[in-house]
């Protein structure tokens, strides 16, 4: 037994200080007449997530939603999202910063930015709105990590 008492870590912890929309976008090129297709669209979903450390010692992390949606008849709507959030983050083992950033802020950020979506569908004028389905930002990471290291795989869904 140790005469020196055990000096015990903060727990680690992940501080959200603001969220905001760093750029969007929504097209309805077709409008009114792409209101009123019966068929169901086809949807390209692209997802990038990208983080940044400030001199301040906080981190930008951004969360980029791509959406197409078209139909034979041609394109129905495209929504271009780049969601942010500033984090800080404490008593984080160096190793999982990275993960932390890529894969923990993002699932943070994405009920809002799925929100954002959705109700920019709504507004344009389709009924029901698009929802995005929820995604896997582990799997994604891990994706982006295999292509990094020159295997066939983007950060991209």
């Amino acid at each position: 037994m140790s005469d020196t008492p055990e000096v015990q870590q903060p727990p680690a912890a992940m501080t959200v200080l603001a969220q905001f929309i760093r750029d969007f976008s929504f097209e309805n090129p077709r409008a009114p007449n792409s209101l009123r297709v019966e068929a169901r669209p086809e949807v390209d979903l692209g997802v990038e997530m990208s983080a940044k450390g400030r001199s301040d010692g906080l981190f930008e992390v951004d969360l980029k939603l791509s959406v197409k949606a078209a139909t034979s008849d041609g394109p129905m709507f495209a929504v271009e999202l780049v969601y942010g959030g500033l984090f800080q983050l404490g008593n984080i083992p160096e190793e999982l910063v990275e993960p932390t950033l890529l894969v923990e802020c993002p699932r943070y950020l994405f009920p809002f930015a799925r929100r954002i979506v959705a109700d920019a569908s709504s507004d344009g004028g389709f009924s029901p709105p698009f929802f995005i389905d929820p995604i896997d930002f582990g799997t994604l990471y891990m994706q982006q990590k295999a292509g990094q290291l020159g295997q066939p795989a983007a950060g991209q869904a």
